[in-house]
């Protein structure tokens, strides 16, 4: 049969339509996946607080979304950095250029949290800090393309700092780590306690990382403060306490860790950091929601998650559905629809990604039991206030973000 001249030009034309329109539709997610990298320290002093933990609890987010987006597959990749910049800026760039990573999550660490934004930035992907608590993050080092999820320095230092001064503790003596993180907590942490009534009578130092603080306990010791602030990594301060007990510092001075995770309580013990009191944002034990998908995690870790392996999840469930509502992972749109949607999950109820990078969200102080008020394994804190988001985190009004617009 012979096709008129008609015939034949529709039929061309209906295929030059055809085609782009199927393009375009495969083109909404770049390279046809979804690539997810997972940036942490997997065997060093943070391994325990992040590390594999965080690598799992990105697969579970996955996992409950359904494992495909826009009917595209999702793929986990994980990276080591050992809390080193120059290894995690390497990582970054062959994520980025060579294995066309679209998010990097987690990223233990400040100094490793700042090296990778920057560089994720210039690349236009997207950065999701969970393990990176320092402020710097959403002020000075703030970009469009990152955002701050679990904590940060302000958050811990202001919950901590100013209820202890409230409560009488209006005399502190800091020991800190001497790096970027430990330097920022330090100064969050002595802001809130002069804007309660407290002052700081003395700071020291310490090279990161450290084992031994017996001249620094004693430095604080000499001083006479009610309160020794712990401007440092968890697993440093539970060993600042362990030893601040064995030198009875305790219970005449009380030890106030400004970081302090769940896996560092377990390792310690009840009988040693018992009447502590910190901030957090998240504990297991605090509804059904948070014991549910809790003791999933502890099906495979046979440990309670801390509050970055669940900022991780969180994290990244949000950027998956942001994903779908834009209906492509193209970063610029992405951060788009996670500003717009509100962070609703067990991590989180009606969190917002703000401006300078910022997802805002309630904290909590948290007390250590007793080894007798635990009634179960993991059983360890009882909630003493809930910090509402907008009292936590620091105001945009005294942001340093050059993205935020002043009134």
């Amino acid at each position: 049969m012979r096709l008129s001249k008609k015939t034949l030009t529709i039929a061309v034309c209906a295929a030059c339509v055809a085609a782009p329109a199927a393009a375009t539709q495969t083109d909404k997610i770049s390279d046809g996946v979804v690539k997810i990298g997972v940036m942490t320290d997997m065997s060093g002093i943070a391994s325990d607080m992040a590390g594999p933990g965080s690598v799992l609890a990105a697969k579970m987010a996955v996992e409950d979304f359904g494992g495909k987006v826009l009917g595209m597959p999702i793929e986990i990749v994980s990276g080591d950095h050992q809390i080193k910049p120059d290894i995690a800026s390497a990582m970054a760039r062959r994520w980025l250029d060579q294995e066309k990573v679209d998010v990097i999550a987690d990223i233990a660490g400040s100094l490793t949290a700042i090296a990778v934004v920057k560089i994720v930035k210039d690349k236009n992907r997207i950065a999701l800090v969970s393990g990176g608590g320092n402020s710097r993050l959403t002020n000075e080092d703030c970009t469009d393309r990152s955002a701050n999820w679990s904590y940060d320095t302000y958050a811990m230092a202001n919950g901590t700092g100013r209820t202890l001064t409230q409560q009488g503790g209006d005399s502190w003596f800091f020991i800190a780590v001497d790096n970027v993180f430990g330097r920022s907590m330090q100064q969050d942490a002595e802001a809130a306690i002069q804007a309660a009534g407290g002052k700081v009578l003395g700071v020291v130092r310490h090279p990161f990382p450290s084992s031994d603080f017996s001249s620094y306990l004693l430095q604080a010791q000499a001083s006479g403060a009610k309160v020794i602030g712990l401007a440092q990594s968890s697993s440093e301060a539970g060993i600042n306490i362990k030893q601040a007990a064995e030198f009875g510092i305790t219970p005449k001075q009380k030890m106030a860790p400004m970081l302090l995770m769940i896996t560092e309580t377990h390792a310690v013990g009840l009988k040693t950091l018992q009447g502590a009191v910190f901030t957090e944002s998240f504990y297991w034990d605090r509804n059904d929601e948070t014991r549910a998908w809790s003791r999933r995690f502890f099906e495979v870790k046979k440990r309670m998650p801390t509050m970055i392996q669940a900022g991780v999840y969180s994290q990244v469930l949000h950027y998956l559905k942001a994903v779908k509502a834009a209906g492509t992972d193209e970063a610029g749109a992405v951060m788009a629809k996670m500003r717009a949607i509100p962070v609703n999950d067990f991590f989180a109820k009606n969190g917002k990604l703000r401006e300078d990078g910022l997802m805002l969200h309630d904290m909590y102080l948290m007390q250590v039991k007793s080894p007798e008020e635990s009634r179960y394994p993991w059983d360890y804190y009882k909630l003493l206030k809930v910090i509402p988001g907008e009292q936590a985190f620091q105001p945009l009004s005294k942001s340093r973000c050059p993205l935020v617009k002043k009134q």
